[in-house]
């Protein structure tokens, strides 16, 4: 019993050894590698590591010897691992770059179009949550739009459209939310005007838009409140205004969950617009 444990224990440590034997080997091959003039060598070791998922590793060799290797037979394959590990690694403002590169440099090549739908998403994994600024996004749905445009019939079409659709809802809330923020910005502070003239830009922009109920419910709503608090001289031209949206909301949302508090709006609306009727 005590042989066995102790037999066993022993190939436990030898394992442990041999491990640690060809990791540092595998260190000690790189390093080498790193430190040599030969290009080939660095060649040789970048790909093993490219193939075995070392990519940061891999990168250090390929950014040595990519200016070497122009014109060169193997620059086509350099190219490649290096775009893709650049983008294995989420180094996406890099591998967008180098991808683009790949492809203008290789149209003809049997890897183009992967490369082309990896560089346009890229740029669909840069952009950043809608409440920020949106210039990434607009470019993502661009470069994605001009993969679709540049291979109408690729395996990635699906995959493609389905990035667009969600960039453009990330476009659609920030444009929803900015209006929506002049509504309810606070008591004191809201900008109705301003409300109204958001919510038409973004209805107008965004017709298909998942926010669009409740966009048209909050442009009566601030075309309202802007009629009711309004000077004497405006009131009757906004009172009028305020019920073309409200009939443009229902005729479109007639089951909607705000057809009540809106039917209540246009009965305030309609009672002013008598009253002003009958002023003559």
């Amino acid at each position: 019993m005590f042989t066995f444990a102790f037999c066993l224990k022993s190939m436990k440590r030898l394992v442990y050894i041999f491990i640690i034997a060809i990791i540092f080997s595998s260190c000690s091959e790189f390093q080498k590698a790193i430190k040599s003039e030969d290009i080939a060598v660095k060649f040789s070791m970048g790909t093993e590591l490219y193939d075995a998922g070392k990519y940061r590793k891999a990168l250090r060799l390929f950014e040595q010897i990519a200016p070497k290797y122009r014109g060169k037979p193997q620059a086509q394959k350099l190219m490649f691992m290096k775009a893709m590990a650049h983008y294995n690694v989420g180094d996406y403002y890099t591998s967008n770059y180098e991808m683009e590169r790949f492809v203008n440099s290789y149209p003809e090549s049997e890897k183009a179009e992967e490369i082309a739908f990896l560089g346009a998403k890229s740029y669909y994994h840069l952009p950043p949550i809608y409440s920020k600024e949106q210039k990434e996004t607009v470019e993502a749905i661009e470069k994605v739009q001009t993969f679709i445009n540049t291979y109408p019939n690729s395996t990635y079409l699906e995959e493609a459209n389905k990035m667009v659709k969600e960039l453009d809802f990330k476009l659609e809330k920030k444009a929803y939310e900015i209006a929506k923020q002049y509504h309810t910005l606070g008591p004191h502070n809201r900008d109705f005007e301003a409300a109204i003239k958001a919510f038409d830009n973004f209805i107008l922009d965004y017709p298909g838009a998942t926010h669009k109920e409740k966009a048209m419910f909050y442009r009566l709503d601030s075309a309202y409140k802007l009629a009711v608090n309004s000077v004497e001289y405006k009131k009757k031209e906004r009172i009028n205004t305020a019920i073309e949206y409200y009939y443009s909301f229902k005729n479109r949302f007639a089951s909607s969950e705000f057809i009540e508090k809106a039917n209540e709006m246009n009965a305030e609306l309609v009672e002013l617009q008598k009253q002003y009727e009958n002023k003559g």
